[in-house]
């Protein structure tokens, strides 16, 4: 795969070194020549000296054949119209973007950006994972408008004891994986009996996040 970086900083520079060991075929843009200079020294011919927010430097390194673009500047604004021009532009079936600005999200995800990487929330949830005030943990966002969540019920869920067919959840959500107290993965049925402790894998609309939790939660 192509992989176009856009940002040649510590992030782009650690993100370009880890696809070419994989085998990836990697391109770095970065404004700064001596940044340029020290990813050439360090990983040879892949970096080029641009602005990847202008379709004139995206056109000159082939973004049209692009599989991907990750925008990972310091600047939220340069990394969204970056993802903005090679998807519109040039066609590039996935965008990512680094945002330093978790409130900027939904911005990046409602003008099509494929994923948006946040060290604010991913840190965030991180810290939520050991507060039993936050039974829902965000995983992953699928094509904008998907979420797969982890739940762990407490013992006040209102699911524990029940059938998995006996949940009211919410229109277009489903449990597609259950770990009980033995740590063992289970993928549930619709007679699974839910227990205090479970930990669910659920995929849901985002707009339904608030309607999964209470359903699974009560909080």
């Amino acid at each position: 795969m192509y992989f176009i970086v856009v940002g040649g900083g510590a992030v782009g520079y650690n993100l370009g070194k880890s696809l070419l060991k994989d085998g990836q075929e990697v391109l770095i843009i970065e404004q700064d020549p001596q940044a340029c200079q020290r990813i050439t020294e360090e990983l040879g011919s892949v970096a080029v000296r641009g602005d990847g927010c202008e379709a004139k430097t995206l056109e000159e390194v082939g973004t049209a054949r692009a599989d991907v673009l990750v925008a990972v500047t310091g600047d939220d604004e340069d990394n969204l119209v970056a993802c903005q021009v090679a998807r519109h532009k040039f066609k590039v079936p996935k965008t990512i973007a680094r945002v330093k600005n978790p409130r900027l999200e939904p911005l990046f995800k409602l003008l099509g950006v494929d994923i948006t990487v946040s060290s604010t929330n991913l840190i965030l949830t991180h810290i939520q994972q050991g507060l039993p005030s936050h039974p829902l943990m965000p995983l992953l966002t699928l094509k904008g408008c998907l979420e797969v969540v982890e739940v762990c019920l407490p013992a006040v869920s209102p699911a524990v004891g029940k059938r998995l067919k006996e949940l009211a959840l919410p229109a277009g959500s489903v449990i597609c994986l259950l770990v009980g107290k033995d740590n063992l993965p289970v993928v549930p049925t619709k007679d699974t009996v839910l227990q205090a402790e479970d930990c669910l894998v659920a995929v849901t609309q985002t707009d339904s996040l608030v309607q999964l939790q209470a359903a699974l939660a009560g909080l």
